[in-house]
This record gives structure tokens, sequence and C-alpha cells, in this order.
């Protein structure tokens, strides 16, 4: 069963109709065990959040473009090694 939760408000959602307009009113759909199913319509993020989350995703992004150069360097370095399975490398 679905529920509806804003702030520390909960109601159980027992159809479509009454989803849609909890959400109109601000509130989060959830299931059974807490997971957001559907967020409020309208709801946004505060900026502070939005500014650290677009800084980590920078730097993360940052982060794999190195880590794939590295990758690709080695397999390079990896494809000019001739290795011989008789020989004990």
């Amino acid at each position: 069963m679905l529920r509806a939760v804003k702030e520390n408000r909960e109601y159980n959602i027992t159809n479509d109709v009454e989803k849609e307009a909890y959400k109109a009113r601000g509130f989060d759909i959830v299931d059974e065990k807490g997971n957001i199913k559907e967020h409020a319509i309208g709801k946004k993020v505060p900026l502070e959040d939005f500014e650290s989350l677009k800084a980590e995703r920078d730097k993360l992004v940052a982060e794999n473009k190195e880590l794939k150069k590295e990758i690709k360097t080695l397999k390079k370095t990896d494809g000019d090694k001739e290795t011989d399975p008789g020989k004990g490398e």
C-alpha cells in the first residue's frame, strides 16, 4: 500500500485519484518500506543542496575522465608487452 508523506503527516492512499491529489498538494508518495516512489509536484531543491551536488558531480566527472585516460594508457602498455605463457610470467 502506498502512503502520502509531507513533513510529519502520513495518509494511506487507496487509488490513483488520491495519489495525484496528494502529489498536487505537496506530498511525496512512498511505498511500505518508506522508499520514495514519486515526488510531489512542483517540489524544489534548496540552492545550497543543488550547488553541493553540482560540485560533487563536476568532481566525479573529472575523476572519471582521468580514470578513463589511465585505463587507455594501461591497455596500450599492456598491449605492447608480449607475454609468452610458457615463460611463466
